[in-house]
């Protein structure tokens, strides 16, 4: 072979180990990215199987909940309760209340609702205000008049909605309450009570506090001008209590706390309206991930 035949062979050969080299390298990129896709298809369906299987349990624990109030007459309906079971890796938690817990946005009185911002630290003047407008968003307008209401939101840059509240999440809305007093008050109201009333023997002290003394003039449902701003309202007493209207609501809010074998917890909170035999209960709200509260301490247990 000659000179010029050896260098066009070994030029050859370089070319090809070259060639085979980046063939090798494309192929080393494609399986990183192969194995990474696999990876991330590995998590997005065990995520994807743990929602699953969460709203499962949580389906269930509906199902529970719904059986033992449908086996209970009509008025002799438990306003609490709680109970727990286990499904495969998970064990879960069960607690339901009575919306009558709660006060109702669109039924409660004005003198609630200033019994409310009040307890939750606003002065007397400012929980009279946010209460009137409360009572203005959920307010139908009168025809031929003018829409005053409407007329405060017109900086804000929206309309009141002048109709009942859709979900207690308006109250953010509603012109002029300070938002840190919106997040105080949400865990005490609700649009599903049913009634302008609460049962103040499973409601929180905040809401028995709120609830106006009827031996007191309903002209001012703070009483004499001597009570204190900070807690506007005495302390009910005993008579008050029992005096208060108690309510009953056909929906409860139930809130599952699930705990996997994992490690992992979800918490869900749904309300359920009771429904009959062809249709036990129908799902009113279905709020997933929510940060776990403690224990709400009912009057009369231990």
């Amino acid at each position: 072979m000659t000179a010029i035949g050896a260098r066009k062979s070994a030029g050859q050969r370089g070319f090809v180990i070259v060639a085979v080299l980046w063939i090798l390298a494309a192929l080393s990129s494609l399986a990183m990215v192969f194995a990474a896709y696999l990876s991330a298809s590995t998590r997005a369906i065990a995520v994807n199987e743990t929602a699953l299987q969460t709203e499962a349990l949580v389906s269930a624990s509906l199902e529970l909940t719904a059986y033992q109030l449908a086996l209970a007459d009509e008025s002799a309906k438990p306003p609490h309760g709680a109970f727990h079971f286990r499904m495969d890796d998970a064990s879960v938690q069960v607690a339901f209340t009575s919306e009558a817990a709660r006060i109702d946005l669109n039924l409660a009185p004005k003198e609630m609702l200033a019994g409310l911002f009040a307890t939750l630290g606003a002065s007397k003047d400012a929980a009279i205000e946010y209460a009137d407008r409360v009572v203005g968003w959920r307010t139908r307008p009168v025809p031929g008049s003018a829409n005053e209401e409407e007329a405060r939101y017109n900086s804000a840059g929206y309309s009141p909605r002048q109709a009942p509240f859709t979900h207690v999440n308006e109250l953010a809305l509603v012109v002029g309450l300070p938002p840190a007093l919106v997040e105080r008050a949400l865990p005490f109201v609700t649009v599903f009570n049913g009634s302008p009333d609460v049962d103040p023997a499973i409601a929180a002290p905040e809401v028995i506090e709120a609830i106006p003394d009827k031996s007191a003039d309903r002209r001012n449902p703070f009483g004499d001008s001597s009570t204190s701003l900070k807690g506007v309202r005495p302390q009910p007493s005993d008579s008050t209590k029992s005096d208060a209207s108690t309510a009953k609501s056909p929906c409860y809010r139930v809130e599952t706390t699930i705990r996997f074998r994992n490690g992992r917890r979800a918490t869900s909170e749904v309300v359920i309206a009771m429904g009959d035999k062809v249709e036990p209960y129908r799902v009113l709200s279905w709020q997933d991930d929510i940060a776990p509260r403690a224990a709400v301490s009912f009057r009369g247990s231990t």
